[in-house]
Order: C-alpha cells, then structure tokens, then sequence
C-alpha cells in the first residue's frame, strides 16, 4: 500500500523534534523529507520559546510547514490546518520527497485523516476554557465575543443565556466556522470543498496509509522530569519577556486561542497579577502535565498506532527500523 505520509505524535516534551529530524536525515537517500507541524501553537509568530519552537538551526536542516504563519491575533481552526496540510502533502510528494507529520494537537490529526462532523461534537476541554473565561470576564463579555464571530446567532440569543452561547463560541473554536453557518442549506463549504479536492488528487488519506509513530514513555516520571526541565528552560531564555512584548502589542487578550496555549495563559495571568509570579512556575509545570495526559489518552485510543518508548535508550534505533519496514512494504 502507497504510504501517502508518515505521522509522528506524541505528548509535549516527549522528543518529537528530534526523532522528526533524524527520521528525515535517514531519508536523504531515498529522495529527502519534509516536515508538516501539526501543532496549534507553533502556527503563530512572535511565540518562540513558550512553545519549544525549532531553532533556527534544526528548521534549516529539514523543510518545515506550517509553522509561523498566523499573527497570534487571528485563530487557526482545525478545518484550515486539514486543506493547508493537504495542500502541503501533495506539494511535498510532487517533489518526490516523504512527508512528515509531526506533532501533538490531536484535533488537527483528526481533522486532516478522519475529517470533521458536519456539526462538530462537544469538546469538554475547549468548553472549560470557555466557562473559566466566563468566570473571570463576565456572560456579557463573552457574548460580545460571540456578536463579533458569529452575529447572527449571537441576534436570536439573549446577553445572559450561557449555554448557547457556550455552545455557540465552542462551535467556533472546533471548527473555525460560525454555529449559523451549519444552519444554512446553501452555508459556505468552500474550505470543505478544497479539502476535498486535495484529497482526492492525494488517494485516500486516512489512517490506514498515514502510518502512526507513537511516542509514549514507560515512566510518566520520566516525562514529568523533562516538563519540568522545559519550563525551566524556558523561563531562564526569556520566556516571560516573550509574553511581555505580546501584552505589549495592546490588541491581544486571554481570550484569543493563542494565548490560551499552555504556559503563555499562566505568564500572562502572572504579568496581570490575578497568579502570584512564585506560582507561575508551578501552575505552568502543572498545566503542561495535564496536557501531556490528555494526548497521550487519546493515542491509546487509536489502535493502529505503532508505540515506540520514548524513554527508552534505543528510541531512535527502533524509529528507523520502523521507518524502514514502513517504506519497504
């Protein structure tokens, strides 16, 4: 079977980055690869170091997409990612090299190999965020959020009735789309429409021929420990001055999805003093971890995935034997 992509995922800090480039270095001989990021934090500018972004140097090794390419201003849905990661797919193999998937927003993998309801399902995570945004801003400020996304529901919706309007902002965030436009037989499918042309130009990409590398540690304390050791990092490389100069811009909030990303929502609520900075380390580490558990629940979900220990002294070893069976059959 036509291997159309290769899929390396796994939860944050888990070595994604560095297996990536290995793997696409074993590839030279056999025409090369490229590197598609699916990961909803590396899209925006302007946010370095609070999300691990390859340095200079390792994006100069290997071709990477998708990476720098959204103002943290404007969202980026998973819809977006599943036609501009396609698009690059088809650009990749018409050069004749392999392309890489790799990262860990799994609602991006979702969307791209097993596609989007018409009506997106409930997602428990963004729906929390939503109601801790309520609790700290305020139903009305929230509603003024839906009035600027989606009008038109926000039009037959009172100011106060919170569950649709956390629905309806839910909607928007899964999808990128307004709730009123899956209510309209002639809605806008034009993203929907191009996605599909790409997918059909590529064969079918799904699962079965976008064969997934699973990175998930034996020891959770073994991730624990280089969660830590990342913020750490980060926060000795500059990484609150980082979220200053975002504050600084004026025209960003915490309410935008790129603030919401792990570690920037804690440095900004520090910056604000609603966090005591002696916390931010902590409740930083923390939420890192509890991101970490959710992908990797939702690996062991799939099935077809092919685990490789992360911690393990051979990881890279069994990475390219797995690589090579792969590209063999």
């Amino acid at each position: 079977m036509k291997r159309q992509a290769f899929a390396i995922a796994g939860p944050t800090a888990s070595g994604k980055t560095g297996l990536a480039l290995a793997i696409a270095q074993h590839l030279v001989p056999r025409g090369g690869a490229e590197i598609i990021s699916v990961d909803s934090a590396l899209v925006y500018k302007g946010m370095d170091i609070g999300t691990a972004k390859p340095s200079a140097e390792e994006l100069a090794l290997v071709p990477h997409h998708l990476i720098d390419i959204r103002d943290p201003l404007n969202a980026y849905s998973a819809a977006e990612f599943a036609r501009d990661a396609a698009q690059c797919i088809q650009a990749i193999q018409s050069r004749g090299k392999t392309a890489l998937l790799v990262g860990g927003t799994m609602l991006y993998f979702k969307a791209l190999l097993e596609g989007l309801n018409d009506m997106p399902a409930a997602s428990p995570e963004i729906r929390s965020v939503i109601q801790a945004e309520a609790q700290a801003l305020g139903w009305p400020a929230l509603y003024a959020q839906l009035k600027a996304v989606d009008p038109i529901t926000a039009a037959r919706l009172a100011p106060a009735d919170s569950q649709r309007i956390s629905r309806a902002l839910e909607v928007f965030r899964v999808s990128g789309k307004p709730l009123s436009s899956f209510h309209q037989p002639h809605a806008d499918e034009s993203l929907d429409a191009g996605l599909r042309q790409h997918k059909q130009s590529l064969g079918a990409l799904k699962w079965q021929n976008v064969p997934l590398l699973s990175l998930e540690p034996q020891d959770r304390a073994w991730l624990h420990q280089r969660i830590a050791k990342r913020f750490d990092d980060m926060l000795t490389q500059g990484f609150l001055d980082e979220v200053k100069t975002l504050r600084a811009r004026g025209d960003l909030s915490p309410a935008l999805p790129s603030m919401r990303c792990v570690g920037y929502r804690q440095a900004w609520e520090a910056l604000e003093g609603t966090l005591p900075m002696a916390e931010l380390r902590d409740r930083g580490v923390f939420a890192t971890r509890q991101l970490a558990k959710r992908q990797i629940t939702w690996l062991r979900s799939l099935p077809q995935r092919f685990v490789l220990p992360a911690d393990s002294p051979d990881v890279l070893t069994q990475a390219l034997a797995w690589v090579d069976a792969q590209t063999s059959n």
